[in-house]
């Protein structure tokens, strides 16, 4: 069962309207008193599921709903429609005044919010030393966290996080907060927690904090989603929004279209783009030039992308890769690597790839085709993770290659005997 399933999700707020009272006697004053408050939607219509060991980005603008899908997720706040489900410990780092009493010292908020956490005082105790000690926080570790920094108390509360094991984690841009080396202790913690199968959700105006920490991102516009997918695409995605290069002339006309191999690209999920320029068909060939979705390790494959320019794109770049399910590249290459220049790419046309030897473990890939902008400031058309491609192969369990190999003993040639005949019958 995947650890967090979002179905329908929706909360509404109440806002004070411009007109509203601020006090009882302006409102007797001005015979404002029951002036009804406005409701708005912060977040609704929101679906999706997350298996077991992903990081999740959530991206989008201001008031894009980001901190309140977090704290429903949290437990923090409840729905006004839909359903959460959550299976497993929670470590929340929602705000850094949240569990935090500015009465105590820190060394009684390592207690109090590891118990509000869910661990017992005794686990508590067990790990107190070690929470200090990531901390870095010895030498106020009994002065109140009133008088602490905003950093000091990141640190803080980030140290017990750290020290819960949790299943989930939840982190709202607090690591924005704090000196560059602490900054690199928790992102190396955070990897460390995904490597051991914890599932996290991600909060950050951060690009490259995103692009490095996430395996998928959910981009949030006015309280709806308006993609969920691989973090490559929907990044793009949501720095053309932000940056308001995205005018998306024609989105809403591309379809969803059904594909060879049983995949189907749709906007949003597994297409991506302004669609300025499109790309119309992707083969993947053998090297006999024959369609194929399968290969041996070691073989080679070609990959051909039909395009159509609606007008024309100055020096586009293309991408080419083969990907895990996950999104994790096992190889990635562009024209610009190439040395292949475009020039003005305009009306339709093929571009063909030939990759020698694909020297992959055995399993399934997906190749993945891009075209982009020409200084890779927006993306034209993408497609992530709707074209399979199988390997047959050796599959060790661990690793993606699998390139020629043997192996032999190398040593002097009077120890050799011996130790070939030692163990002989």
């Amino acid at each position: 069962m995947d650890p967090v399933v979002v179905q329908n999700l929706g909360k509404r707020f109440r806002r004070r309207g411009v007109d509203r009272p601020s006090s009882f006697k302006e409102a007797v004053l001005t015979l404002k008193l029951r002036i009804p408050a406005e409701e708005f939607w912060g977040l609704r219509d929101i679906s999706f599921s997350v298996p077991a060991g992903r990081t999740i980005g959530i991206v989008g603008k201001n008031g894009a709903g980001k901190s309140t899908l977090l704290r429903l997720i949290g437990g923090v706040i409840t729905p006004d429609e839909g359903d959460v489900a959550v299976h497993g410990r929670i470590g929340a780092l929602l705000d850094l005044g949240a569990g935090l009493s500015d009465d105590l010292t820190g060394r009684e908020n390592i207690f109090l919010s590891g118990v509000i956490a869910g661990m017992t005082r005794a686990e508590v105790g067990a790990r107190f030393d070690s929470i200090v000690a990531f901390a870095e926080l010895e030498d106020v570790l009994d002065d109140p966290i009133r008088i602490y920094s905003s950093g000091m108390r990141l640190r803080l509360a980030f140290a017990v996080a750290a020290h819960i094991d949790p299943d989930i984690l939840l982190i709202d841009e607090v690591l924005a907060v704090g000196d560059a080396a602490f900054h690199r202790k928790c992102l190396e913690q955070i990897r460390r927690f995904k490597a051991s199968g914890c599932t996290i959700f991600l909060v950050s105006h951060e690009a490259t904090q995103v692009r490095a920490l996430c395996d998928q991102v959910i981009l949030l516009r006015q309280g709806r989603m308006l993609s969920f997918g691989p973090t490559h695409g929907v990044m793009d995605q949501y720095e053309a929004l932000v940056e308001g290069r995205t005018q998306s002339p024609g989105r809403q006309d591309v379809p969803d279209r059904k594909i060879a191999g049983g995949g189907k690209l749709t906007m949003g999920v597994t297409r991506f783009g302004t669609q300025q320029v499109q790309i119309e068909a992707v083969r993947v060939l053998n090297h006999e030039n024959a369609p194929t979705n399968c290969i041996v390790s070691g073989d080679g494959i070609i990959v051909e992308v039909d395009y159509h320019a609606k007008q024309p794109a100055l020096s586009p770049n293309v991408s080419i890769g083969v990907h895990l399910p996950d999104g994790i590249a096992c190889l990635d290459t562009n024209t610009q690597i190439g040395g292949l220049e475009l020039a003005n790419l305009s009306g339709r046309g093929t571009l063909r790839l030939t990759i020698g030897r694909l020297d992959l473990c055995g399993g399934d890939y997906f190749v993945n085709v891009g075209l982009y902008e020409r200084d890779w400031d927006h993306t034209y058309d993408c497609h992530e993770l709707v074209y399979p491609l199988r390997v047959i192969g050796a599959n060790s369990g661990r690793g993606i290659m699998n390139p020629p190999n043997r192996w032999e003993r190398v040593g002097p040639a009077e120890s050799a005997e011996p130790l070939l005949t030692a163990f002989s019958p």
